[in-house]
């Protein structure tokens, strides 16, 4: 049977779409045959496993297949389930290929000094995707919580960008892109793309206010 590539996508109400996520991969020129996506789904609260479409990524990925992601993140709800995840599909042949830094994870390399350093990736990838993940929600919590406590609460300027466009910024910071390519990829300005990059996390509770408020 010929091998196939699948792109999974996770989103929740304040994620990417799956067609951004799916544009951003054919991008980056993966060759995708079929996406497979969760749709208003938690990732920091819900196993891969545990989700509808995760258990059909199960049946669906066979030996040789390709599996591709955003980033690891879609992969788990937390370091110790992204790592267990990422085994398991090593296990079975799948290769794992990120769209972010286009990194690659697969279960062929039999020398142990390179599985050291494959799994000692994995285990940091996991652990920064967690830390970023919990720093997010807790200032979409703290600017949620700021626009519902009183109903004349200041929700600051209006944001001159939205959540797509913060998501985008913060693939391409990631990939290490620099603010005059971030901008023309964006249309936004490179004085907003600058303070996205200063304060990411303001960014974030910025856009949760006036999403609360709305």
């Amino acid at each position: 049977m010929k091998s196939q590539t699948i792109l999974y996508a996770r989103v929740s109400t304040t994620d990417q779409t799956i067609a951004h996520q799916e544009k951003q991969a054919r991008a980056a020129g993966f060759a995708i045959d079929e996406v497979v996506a969760d749709d208003g789904v938690s990732g920091l609260n819900t196993r891969l496993a545990d989700r509808p479409q995760g258990r059909r990524l199960f049946d669906l990925l066979r030996l040789g297949d390709v599996l591709v992601v955003r980033w690891v993140d879609r992969l788990g709800r937390n370091y110790a389930d992204v790592c267990d995840t990422v085994r398991e599909f090593m296990k079975r042949g799948v290769v794992i290929r990120t769209v972010i830094n286009d990194m690659t994870f697969d279960g062929a390399t039999t020398d142990p000094m390179q599985q050291a350093v494959r799994d000692t990736l994995i285990a940091f990838m996991a652990a920064s995707a967690q830390a970023q993940a919990e720093a997010t929600k807790e200032a979409q919590r703290a600017g949620i919580d700021h626009a519902r406590g009183r109903e004349d609460a200041y929700r600051g300027r209006k944001p001159s960008f939205t959540r797509e466009q913060l998501q985008e910024v913060l693939d391409m910071l990631a990939q290490e892109a620099g603010p005059s390519a971030i901008s023309v990829a964006t249309g936004l300005s490179r004085q907003t793309v600058h303070r996205i990059r200063a304060d990411q996390v303001a960014a974030q509770s910025m856009l949760a206010r006036w999403d609360a408020a709305s």
